[in-house]
């Protein structure tokens, strides 16, 4: 088993990467997103699944982060999406977008994938519902969110939705009617705090 492959990110592809370490290239396929944020000649560490299909050869699939990874592993986990319709999934929404649109039930965001349509997008919330907490997709986004802030300015991201769904929770409401309601609020990034839990409560009486 390839747990982790680090090397010299050598050739960039539409859907995949060759990694070169110890004389031998790897070919990994990877999302959209790792593609397109990955540098020729960087050293490059990718977490990886290896994937042994009777139908095809064995092939290397990669992932900037443990996090990804396990995204991966529960994607294809449920019944009728294998690899390839996991890669198509994390290449159209990415790994905290589709925690969050799992934990809301929001089958519309995940038909942005390639080849999913409604009826298999409520298949893979149905599936994986239980298998995400509120909490720990919000610390995941936080620290995705605070990495990228001191890249480019050194300053952490402050999320309104997050304290919104963060005190309707404390209220006594579920995490996923929080956030549902939440995300059912327009404009919402223009909103104060205040504005926008007043904005949910009047949403969640409508429910």
């Amino acid at each position: 088993m390839i747990s982790y492959i680090k090397g010299i990110l050598q050739e960039i592809y539409d859907d995949s990467l060759i990694v070169e370490t110890g004389g031998i290239g790897y070919q990994i396929q990877a999302p959209v997103s790792m593609l397109s944020q990955s540098s020729i000649g960087k050293e490059l560490k990718v977490y990886t699944y290896l994937s042994m299909g009777q139908d095809q050869a064995p092939r290397l699939y990669g992932f900037s982060s443990k996090e990804d990874l396990d995204i991966f592993k529960r994607l294809i986990g449920v019944s009728g999406i294998g690899p390839k319709g996991a890669i198509g999934i994390l290449s159209a929404v990415s790994p905290d977008d589709l925690r969050f649109a799992v934990l809301s039930e929001d089958a519309k965001t995940i038909t942005r994938a390639p080849g999913i349509g409604i009826k298999t997008a409520k298949k893979l919330i149905l599936e994986l519902k239980d298998k995400f907490k509120l909490e720990e997709a919000f610390e995941l986004k936080r620290s995705h969110e605070e990495a990228l802030a001191n890249q480019e300015s050194g300053r952490p991201l402050q999320s309104g939705k997050e304290e919104a769904v963060q005190a309707l929770a404390a209220l006594g409401y579920s995490a996923s009617e929080a956030l549902k309601a939440v995300n059912g609020i327009d404009n919402a990034e223009e909103l104060s705090v205040e504005d926008l839990l007043k904005a949910a409560l009047r949403q969640m009486s409508r429910f």
